[in-house]
């Protein structure tokens, strides 16, 4: 049961706002003084706290401060007159969670409150979700050393057994994944956690070179080579001596090529375009892509020497729908990254949203994922996501899914006849039962009940 104090030194107020907070199913501790409720504080944990901002003795800001030391994560409702709005503005700037204008409307307070405990539950909830990752990386980092990959899954543990047994040899890898899967940073991971941690990490995207310039970007040319080759250039062979050269999308790469590159790893030397003399290198291969290349063998696409010569260990990375389980952690870890990078305040994930992105398959993976949450962030006006930050894309495919969305919409009206009816039955008839369990006067319900024909 959540526990809410209650502090205002208008016995009337405090007495109507404890009844209608109790009829909620709250723990109610009232105090008529600003120096009471700081006692209360001091003795007791509390979920939320409701203080008026002017009191004689001790007023809401001291309260608020006093509240704030004993628990960061307290959720303080300010209670204000009208004329002193601008000073609830200023106490929100110092961690207030809201303000209720006087006379206080019921309805708001309770909504108010509602809303408070769920912003302390998604608080802790995010702290234990920080703590979780914080605890993994440290693991991964003293077990493993791959601190920047995020991911407490069964077939994550798998991926990082592989890459503690592979890193510190020299074999060539084939990394398989789906776009936005990670590929690169598990190359960097292995580069970073073997014995050429020190020595260039060069990475080419073959997909995104033509195939007449790739030649030059991977063997580098003399002066004169080709028409616009004014200076000689170093390619990626070169550059990556003695380190790690990732070649991602490796299946794009033409027959022509691919038959250079062979004899490259093969004889681990190689002339640049327009050269006489050849080059010895040392470098370790690590190569990727989103294709099936066997089937690509097959197919007459891929050369099948250069296949087997590429595949001598293969890493699977599995899809985001495939370990859903760590979408909180990466959720979590993105929006601490976003908050700092654009200075924003996000502290956190509603229940709801939160439970909507791990619903979504993400056909763009981690980096989809990233992306729409670093986007959620810089649109956000307030420190915890919602549903209503969400992209309506991704959002979307849950509602679509929603064997309610094609229920009719109540009015206001119809929703609140309801509730009196569903009240009254559960109560068999009882108008005082049925008056706690809505939250309204006995004196509101008959209103109701003659209003609405339902006696």
């Amino acid at each position: 049961m959540q526990k809410v104090l209650i502090i205002d030194d208008h016995r009337p107020s405090l007495e109507a706002m404890s009844d209608a907070l109790e009829s909620q199913g709250y723990s109610i501790i009232s105090k008529s003084s600003g120096r009471e409720g700081l006692r209360a504080i001091q003795n007791n944990s509390f979920d939320v706290i409701l203080t008026d901002l002017k009191m004689p003795d001790i007023d809401g800001m001291e309260v608020l401060k006093n509240a704030k030391d004993a628990d960061s994560q307290s959720q303080v409702i300010l209670i204000t007159a009208h004329g002193t709005i601008d000073s609830a503005v200023e106490a929100m700037k110092a961690g207030a969670t809201d303000y209720i204008a006087k006379p206080v409307k019921m309805a708001e307070l309770r909504e108010k409150v509602r809303k408070a405990i769920e912003n302390r539950s998604i608080r802790q909830q995010n702290q234990l979700l920080q703590n979780q990752n914080v605890v993994l990386q440290q693991q991964l980092n003293e077990k493993y050393g791959f601190s920047n990959i995020i991911g407490n899954s069964k077939p994550m543990h798998q991926v990082f057994e592989q890459l503690r047994l592979i890193s510190p040899t020299k074999a060539n890898i084939l990394i398989y994944g789906e776009t936005g899967t990670g590929k690169e940073l598990i190359a960097h991971a292995i580069h970073s956690n073997g014995p050429r941690k020190d020595k260039p990490f060069i990475p080419i995207n073959c997909a995104a070179i033509s195939s007449s310039l790739l030649e030059s970007e991977l063997f580098g040319h003399e002066r004169g080579a080709f028409t616009g080759a004014i200076k000689l250039r170093q390619g990626a062979f070169e550059l990556a001596n003695e380190g790690t050269l990732l070649l991602d999308e490796v299946s794009e790469m033409n027959t022509e090529t691919q038959a250079k590159f062979l004899r490259v790893i093969e004889e681990q030397q190689f002339m640049r375009l327009g050269g006489t003399s050849p080059i010895k290198v040392d470098v370790r291969v690590i190569s990727s892509t989103n294709r099936d290349l066997e089937r690509e063998v097959k197919q007459g696409k891929f050369r099948e020497d250069l296949y087997y010569r590429l595949k001598v260990i293969t890493i699977s990375l599995p899809p985001i729908r495939d370990r859903r389980e760590d979408i909180p952690l990466l959720v979590n870890a993105f929006i601490y990254q976003s908050s700092k990078e654009n200075g924003k305040k996000v502290s956190g994930i509603s229940k709801d949203a939160l439970e909507s992105l791990v619903n979504y398959n993400w056909p763009g993976n981690v980096r989809e994922l990233k992306n729409c949450v670093e986007g959620m962030v810089v649109m956000s006006r307030a420190e915890i996501l919602d549903i209503s930050d969400i992209p309506q894309n991704v959002r979307g495919k849950g509602i679509e899914n929603n064997k309610n969305v094609n229920q009719p919409v109540l009015s206001i009206r119809e929703l609140e006849q309801e509730a009196i009816g569903n009240a009254l039955q559960k109560t068999n008839g009882n108008r005082q039962k049925a008056s706690e369990i809505l939250g309204i006067s006995l004196r509101t319900l008959q209103r109701k009940i003659k209003e609405y024909g339902l006696a």
